[in-house]
């Protein structure tokens, strides 16, 4: 994972457990080097040490210890895909044993039956939910995460998925889970310096967690390489692909600045530059290509749909809790934007049809190389522009974020490869082949 340290940002001792990638921690554990107890007891140490600072939990499980010497006491053939391994959740997702409060001051203290599809998998799995992370209220709109970026606190971590991205950066946990609806995984991603997936739309379930589009919403993680991804990939049953994995170790990528190029700060442009020249340094073949001239109008229709199915998510909330709900969520229920039905058409015809086309183009290749984000975080707490997340995301393409390692750089930056739907698991294969070559930061020896 990308290491830089400008300001007041230190990574902690290479030897600590919370230091480990999850697919170190899961080694380490499976040969009896730690044990899920020491991980558990590391990683909440260093939350104590920082997230007065960061603030990327909004709760903490007071029964992890004990969780995990349950885990500990297992015999080796009862152990799940992630035993031992502490996971971050952010809190838009129902958790039975934490509460579920969405950072909105209409749910403090709410909590629910049961957990998320996402957190029973992973429980399955056996995993330990460490806590809960800070979010844009209701992964949407309204209150911004409280969240610092852990390099400079002063500067934004993104959103939505603010806590999610911050607590991988921060070693307080190997891996977390977020979302995505516009660029809530991908962008907080390059903030932080750390990798991120977006899968395809509708391939892991949403099922527990707070819809704001039906459409767009999609489940993301964060982990700390590219074997961590492709870990909870394979939990979450994303085993199939509708192509193969590279069978050569020169892959062909294609690099686009996208439509909205004239958007780009010139640290993503040079992030994005030396990207591809270390692959091509690195054997491998990047052209470069134009996207269709009619992809300029996807992030109108992305916002089109945002807006309108936002609506309907939170048209109950905006009758139930009336002034007290924030007044971004009545905009989306009054439909201020006055974006028509005809409108709400065009941008569904509009998205079915890109997708075919995009599908058809990144077919040629074996990863499409795209920028993450406008440039580095902004400062103080706003999420960010999802401007180079959420064609993407309206398109449901697998997206895998990649930290670029810049010495000197005052902050990190990311870039994206994406692929065709459906070419998960080709993607994360071609990610893990490229992602030494773009992330070439020193690593903590472990």
């Amino acid at each position: 994972m990308n290491l830089q340290t400008p300001h007041a940002f230190e990574p902690p001792s290479a030897i600590a457990p919370n230091c480990l990638t999850a697919t170190q921690a899961l080694q380490a554990l499976q040969k009896d080097r730690v044990s899920a107890i020491e991980l558990v007891k590391a990683c909440l140490q260093r939350i104590e040490e920082r997230n007065h600072d960061v603030r990327a939990w909004l709760h903490i499980n007071a029964h992890a210890l004990e969780q995990a010497a349950k885990l500990d006491a297992l015999p080796k053939d009862q152990r799940g895909k992630l035993h031992g391994l502490p996971i971050g959740i952010k809190d838009v997702f129902e958790t039975k044993d934490m509460p579920t409060t969405f950072n909105s001051p209409n749910f403090q203290g709410h909590q629910p039956g049961q957990d998320a599809a996402v957190v029973d998998l992973l429980r399955a799995e056996g995993a330990i939910i460490l806590g809960k992370t800070d979010t844009t209220e209701f992964a949407a709109a309204g209150r911004n995460a409280a969240t610092g970026n852990p390099h400079d606190t002063q500067f934004s971590s993104g959103g939505s998925s603010a806590g999610s991205a911050a607590s991988v950066a921060d070693f307080h946990v190997p891996l977390s889970i977020g979302t995505q609806t516009g660029g809530s995984t991908i962008r907080p991603a390059s903030f932080c310096g750390v990798y991120a997936f977006k899968p395809t739309f509708g391939m892991v379930s949403r099922e527990g967690f707070k819809i704001y589009a039906n459409s767009l919403d999609t489940v993301g993680w964060y982990g700390r390489s590219v074997a961590d991804l492709a870990l909870l990939a394979d939990v979450f049953g994303l085993t199939e692909t509708i192509r193969p994995k590279p069978s050569t170790l020169r892959l062909r990528i294609c690099m686009s600045l996208g439509p909205y190029c004239d958007r780009l700060q010139p640290e993503a442009l040079h992030a994005m530059n030396v990207a591809a020249d270390r692959l091509r340094h690195g054997g491998h073949e990047v052209a470069g290509s134009d996207l269709p001239a009619d992809f300029d109008a996807l992030d109108g229709h992305h916002r089109t749909i945002l807006h309108r199915e936002g609506a309907a998510a939170f048209r109950n909330l905006a009758r139930r809790f009336g002034g007290e709900l924030h007044d971004d969520f009545h905009h989306r229920v009054e439909n201020r934007d006055r974006r028509s039905l005809t409108e709400l058409r065009h941008a569904y015809d509009a998205a079915a049809q890109a997708r075919v086309a995009f599908d058809a183009l990144a077919g040629d290749f074996d990863a499409i190389l795209v920028p993450s984000a406008p440039g580095y975080a902004p400062e103080g707490r706003h999420p960010g522009d999802p401007v180079f997340n959420a064609m993407w995301t309206l398109l449901g393409v697998p997206c895998v974020n990649i930290p670029v390692f810049l010495p000197d750089a005052p902050l990190p930056i990311g870039i994206t490869l994406t692929g065709p739907r459906f070419s998960d698991c080709a993607l994360l294969a071609s990610a893990g082949l490229v992602a030494p070559l773009i992330d070439c930061a020193p690593t903590p020896h472990v």
